[in-house]
């Protein structure tokens, strides 16, 4: 498996040159972010800056000028004393890694950007994702920095996120071969976890083994905070608390992988010792739907279809199993308060650019659950689907959903 490359950046570029008809991108990559006291947080560059550069170091900028068919990475400013102490990049490494023309500094880019503006009083940048005010938490503000400074700079600044999702959301063959690659170790780390389940007694044991098989097996790392719960903590979301488990209570888990920067994410149920009757009611119940779900998925259905059906599938089985009764959307969303599907890729949640119907290329998650607090059961199964140009194909099929 051949890693992400020059060659796999410069198409990245060229495809949004293409859409930016002559314009001009400048956008930023994160900056680096306290952790506590002098510590920082672990970083992971924006995935649109890395998708488009492949530099994974903090406070880099990237220039597109899509008219005169050139494109510079912006170092940042490093004193002496940082250089000593942090790993950094090199301008020559910068332009071998990503294939840009040339590195400019800060000085040098803000005399370049001050000129073009002359000509272009337009420029595209990208800012914060859509729905952000809803996240509640501190966003990385370099972002939200670099549109400030354009906005000084330029007449006009606009922002170009939901093209590059549009691009970003058809996957590439080798994006797809880094997100199987992803979705493979995932799948593995979850059966050597229940075929050997009998041997964990806190929730946290799990967690560790779960890392050392991804890191072990050469991926980046966890791509999002695993989430392993039992009992009654499976009847939250997204439950990160550590406790002991319990014999006879579900067991979830919700993992992926990173590898080469591309997300796995997975769900599976099981059980901690012998089902009890509801748990087993429940499962099978969660393990119908989202067969039933994930049978509908192909190219050319809207995507507002696409809710409908899956609304009317899920609450057909709660009334079913009496836990609402015709009607009650109120109920229906206790019972199942988070989407059902998100994109996948860089992004564990991924903007597939608001489209209308779906595409070949295009990868999410289909993720029904049933939650139930006052019986401290909760059930969720999640799998990756990669829609084709004639249906749908499955990427974690490999792994079983059975209890």
């Amino acid at each position: 498996m051949k890693k992400p490359n020059r060659d796999f950046f410069e198409h990245n570029r060229n495809s949004v040159a293409g859409r930016l008809q002559g314009g001009l991108l400048v956008i930023a990559g994160y900056t680096g972010m306290q952790l506590t006291n002098d510590e920082a947080v672990p970083f992971r560059q924006e995935a649109t800056f890395w998708w488009l550069s492949g530099i994974e170091f903090a406070d880099w900028w990237l220039i597109i000028d899509a008219g005169r068919k050139k494109s510079w990475l912006v170092e940042p400013e490093i004193d002496d004393r940082h250089r000593l102490f942090e790993e950094s990049l090199q301008r020559e490494a910068a332009i071998e890694r990503s294939g840009v023309d040339d590195v400019l500094s800060r000085d040098d880019a803000k005399t370049m950007l001050r000129q073009r503006a002359k000509a272009h009083p337009l420029v595209y940048t990208v800012g914060y994702p859509d729905h952000h005010d809803h996240f509640g938490f501190t966003l990385n503000p370099a972002p939200r920095e670099m549109k400030e400074l354009l906005t000084r700079t330029f007449k006009s600044v606009r922002d170009f996120r939901l093209d590059i999702a549009k691009l970003r959301a058809i996957k590439q063959p080798c994006e797809l071969e880094w997100m199987q690659a992803a979705i493979d170790l995932t799948a593995k780390a979850i059966t050597d976890v229940r075929n050997d389940l009998a041997k964990y007694q806190h929730e946290y044991q799990i967690e560790a083994d779960l890392t050392h098989a991804f890191r072990y097996g050469g991926a980046d790392g966890h791509a999002f905070e695993p989430i392993v719960s039992s009992g009654a903590g499976t009847a939250t979301v997204h439950y990160f608390t550590k406790q002991r488990i319990r014999k006879g209570t579900p067991l979830m888990l919700d993992i992926g992988a990173r590898v080469h920067n591309y997300a796995a994410d997975i769900t599976r149920t099981m059980a901690a010792g012998k089902p009890t009757k509801r748990l087993n009611e429940i499962h099978a119940a969660v393990q119908s739907v989202q067969k039933d779900i994930i049978h509908l998925l192909r190219p050319g259905l809207g995507v507002g279809e696409y809710q409908q059906k899956v609304d009317a599938i899920i609450k057909a089985k709660l009334v079913e199993l009496r836990l609402m009764n015709e009607g009650d959307d109120d109920r229906y969303r206790q019972l199942m308060p988070h989407a059902i599907s998100h994109g996948l890729g860089i992004d564990v949640h991924e903007a597939l650019g608001r489209p209308q119907h779906f595409q070949p290329g295009m990868v999410l998650t289909v993720e029904p659950g049933i939650y139930l607090p006052d019986e401290k059961l909760g059930v969720r199964i999640e799998d990756d689907i990669l829609i084709t140009k004639t249906g749908h194909k499955n990427l974690s099929a490999k792994l079983p959903s059975d209890l």
